[in-house]
Order: structure tokens, then sequence, then C-alpha cells
């Protein structure tokens, strides 16, 4: 199968799929605009020797220039301010997602944005999660929530997908329920008549985005003091 085709695939478990062969053309366009060379690149089969991982912290999003800087990437906007912060990129592709492997607070972990598409993110987590024997409550995930104003945090130490189709693919891919997640508000829909699938893939307002970068740095936050076992610190101090 080819990447194109494995692409299509995979974006029709999104809501936003096309639906006929006109849309499918139009969604063509899209791709060949995408520079997928940006999150796409060869796999880095490297990162597999890096044997002593001992967290997963993966942001959840799309690939794609269509989805750069939308609510429903601020899992992937998150990890990349922790890259930032800690002075790596996040450009090796491996598990199905753009990964490295940074020190945080003396332990070795792994970054990660699936490049799966959101509904699939579980395909990409889980396989690293079994490659590495990672447990899931080692798995840190960072994703958006529409129930929190923009900027404001909910940190939880397991629990239900909650609605999120991205956190539902991680719970059946580990099996598990019980993994660690920031959630990260992006705000609700002004009119409960909009589409939802438009709202989340819409881009933030330029006031909404001085919000989430103080909450991207303390979700930066927050994944040291998780790492370091201060979940429930994490917890008091920004939820």
């Amino acid at each position: 199968m080819s990447i194109f085709d494995r692409f299509k695939r995979q974006a029709t478990a999104t809501t936003t799929a096309p639906k006929t062969t006109n849309d499918w053309d139009a969604f063509d366009d899209i791709w060949n605009e995408a520079q997928p060379e940006k999150w796409k690149p060869a796999v880095d089969t490297t990162i597999e020797q890096e044997t002593d991982i001992m967290f997963i912290i993966a942001g959840l999003g799309n690939p794609g220039s269509k989805y750069e800087r939308t609510r429903h990437n601020a899992g992937w906007m998150a990890i990349d301010h922790l890259a930032d912060k800690y002075g790596v990129t996040v450009d090796r592709l491996n598990f199905s997602a753009m990964t490295n492997t940074v020190m945080i607070g003396g332990q070795k972990c792994l970054l990660m944005k699936p490049t799966t598409f959101m509904n699939n993110s579980g395909e990409a987590i889980g396989a690293a999660a079994r490659f590495y024997k990672i447990p899931s409550e080692q798995v840190i995930v960072l994703s958006d929530d529409i129930n929190l104003e923009p900027g404001k945090l909910r940190i939880r130490r397991k629990g239900s997908a909650g609605g999120h189709n991205g956190l539902k693919s991680i719970i059946a891919h580990l099996g598990s329920d019980q993994f660690p997640r920031i959630r990260i508000g992006v705000g609700e829909r002004a009119n409960a008549d909009m589409d939802l699938a438009d709202f989340v893939l819409a881009k933030f307002s330029q006031e909404d985005m001085k919000l989430m970068k103080e909450a991207y740095e303390h979700a930066a936050d927050s994944v040291k003091l998780i790492v370091e076992d201060n979940l429930q610190e994490a917890m008091n101090r920004y939820n």
C-alpha cells in the first residue's frame, strides 16, 4: 500500500474525510500542498536502539499543514514547546510518530507526536509502549479539551476518554485507562449550532494563542512533576 493510499485510509477515520470522488480530488490538492516531508521523513531506526526509555510523553494532533496551529493540535504544540524547553526537536520518524528522546527529571523520555491522525493515536503510542515495555502508568498524554477555557489545564492520573477519540484509541491499544493525561483547554463553541469538527480544526485567535503559550509552559512543568512522581503536586498547582 502506498503512503498516499495509507493516508487516505487513515483520513477516513476523521470527521472531515472526503466522501466523494470530487472531494478526494480536492483532498489530493491539499495533500500535495501539505509538505509531507516536514512530518514524513525516512524512518529513523536508531531510536529503537535507545532501550533505556522510562516514560512516553505523547501529544495528540493531526499531521500536515492544514492542521497546524489548530485547536485539535494543542497536544502537538505542547510537545513542541516541551521539546524547545529541553533543546531538542521532535523530528525522528518511528512507531508511526515524530519522536525524539530527552532527559526530564533525571529520566529518559520518548517524546511522541503520532502521525496516524487523531482517531488512531493509540496505534503509535501502543506500539512504542510495547517495544520499550513501558507500563501505562508511565505514558503521559497531552490532548485538547473543548470543555475547558483556552489556556486552562485538567490533569488526571487515569480515567475514561471523556468523548475524546484520540484518548479512546490510546485506551484501546494500551488495554488500560490507567495513564496520566494533561488536557489542555481550547474553549467551547460560541454557537452550539456550529459543527464541532469545524471548531476544533480551526486556528486559534491571537488572543487565545497568548493564553495557550502559558498553558504549554504549565503543561511542560506538569510533565516534569509527573515524571518526578509528583503528579498530585501538578494537579494542585495547575488544575
